[in-house]
């Protein structure tokens, strides 16, 4: 079974109680989508950084030359679900691309919140690696 998915139930079937954080420190967030062409919810454990009340999660698809697919869901759908730990809660989410004023700033908090992993992604790819914040409702 793939290791999101085992850390996804664990993290569900507990209530949050495990699954909000890895070694090092590292928060986890649970994100729930609609898929844009199914309408089927769709869940995925994801790092994230807080910036004020937003929360901040980066679309790397570990250096992959493709957005995860999470990334065009949220797009098309902007309501989503947040888990974070015991706390579920509604918001609204939007890309933040490369070229966007906040850009620097949000990739600066998410990286250094996951020990400098998304700058080596980064290196992987060619395609800008968006950012997305959600904000809650």
């Amino acid at each position: 079974m793939n290791p999101l998915t085992v850390h996804r139930w664990l993290y569900e079937w507990t209530g949050g109680r495990v699954g909000g954080r890895l070694p090092g420190a590292v928060r986890v967030a649970l994100l729930q989508t609609t898929g844009r062409k199914t309408g089927r919810a769709r869940t995925v454990p994801l790092v994230y950084a807080r910036d004020g009340g937003d929360y901040v999660f980066v679309a790397s698809n570990n250096g992959s030359e493709r957005p995860p697919g999470w990334l065009f869901n949220a797009e098309a759908r902007p309501e989503v679900q947040l888990r974070v730990g015991r706390l579920q809660m509604l918001g609204t989410a939007r890309v933040v691309p490369a070229g966007d004023p906040a850009y620097p700033r949000l990739w600066r908090l998410v990286n250094d919140n996951n020990h400098g992993r998304y700058d080596r992604y980064q290196a992987r790819t060619s395609r800008p690696i968006p950012v997305l914040v959600v904000t809650p409702s």
